[in-house]
């Protein structure tokens, strides 16, 4: 049996990693939670690889109350402390922070626009955008749509939402398929 031609990006190695390929990168994602949880995420990764919080997502969730944003927005300095000491999380006081922000920011979109899916999808006209790389060097680090994106939720008190942490987050939820080519996942619709 032929094995599935997948991202030269993947860690064949690690099932959590290959399962995030296979099942979620570049799938169209509306999840109010996991949009939530995502954007968080990719703010965790900044100066980091994205395998080692992938492989902390359980803890996140346990810490950050399964991303519960209201619960998140009156974290009080006892629970930041609780995080910090927190083995299972990235262990930095500014992302830290920045998460609790963000689920202020959150709630505020939410009342404003009713949520990041159809802030985020409005962007794309709720269509996902699917590119044909032929190896991942093609694919940017950021776009003029991820500078938008990034300028208005920073506008909008996000934190940890430069262009090119939006752009891979646009891949995660599946707002841009960057699936090469010669990947399996390539040109699937989820």
């Amino acid at each position: 049996m032929k094995s599935k031609t997948r991202c030269a990006w993947v860690n064949l190695n690690n099932p959590v990693y290959v399962s995030y390929h296979d099942e979620e990168w570049g799938v169209p994602c509306h999840d109010e939670t996991r949009l939530f949880e995502m954007l968080n995420l990719e703010g965790a990764q900044a100066g980091l690889s994205w395998e080692t919080v992938l492989n902390k997502r359980e803890s996140y969730r346990a810490a950050f109350d399964n991303w519960d944003a209201e619960k998140i927005a009156n974290y009080d300095e006892r629970k930041v402390a609780q995080l910090l000491a927190n083995p299972g999380i990235v262990r930095n006081r500014l992302k830290v922070a920045a998460t609790i922000t963000n689920a202020r920011s959150y709630l505020k979109l939410r009342e404003e626009v009713g949520g990041l899916d159809p802030y985020l999808w409005g962007f794309v006209d709720g269509k996902p955008i699917r590119n044909q790389w032929q190896s991942l060097g093609e694919a940017p680090a950021k776009t003029p749509l991820s500078d938008a994106i990034s300028k208005d939720l920073a506008k909008r008190g996000f934190k940890f939402v430069g262009s090119t942490i939006i752009y891979a987050y646009m891949q995660g939820i599946g707002m841009v398929d960057d699936h090469v080519m010669d990947c399996h996942r390539h040109g699937r619709k989820h």
